[in-house]
């Protein structure tokens, strides 16, 4: 299992995006988290197979049909304690 971090920045926020990306996750079976940052970001931390980590940063390449993706970042950080069996649609943070 692997784990990727990533911020993403445009028009993300109010168009769905949270919703579309636990979708997309749990259609790859991935598990994690994805939240709204205050400075008008969101970011997904994901943890599973590395296929199903390289399927899900592509589609956040442009998100669903709603958004306008602007930036995205990754990075890979060595483990992500604490993450439940689920992505879970966090808390503005």
């Amino acid at each position: 299992m692997r784990a990727a971090r990533f911020r993403v920045d445009g028009r993300v926020q109010g168009v769905g995006f949270r919703a579309a990306t636990r979708a997309q996750a749990l259609s790859l079976g991935l598990r994690g988290h994805v939240r709204n940052l205050a400075d008008g970001g969101v970011e997904v931390l994901a943890v599973g197979p590395q296929q199903a980590l390289e399927a899900l940063a592509q589609w956040l390449e442009d998100g669903p049909p709603t958004a306008r993706v602007a930036h995205l970042a990754r990075t890979d950080p060595a483990h992500a304690p604490g993450l439940g069996p689920g992505f879970d649609i966090l808390e503005d943070g």
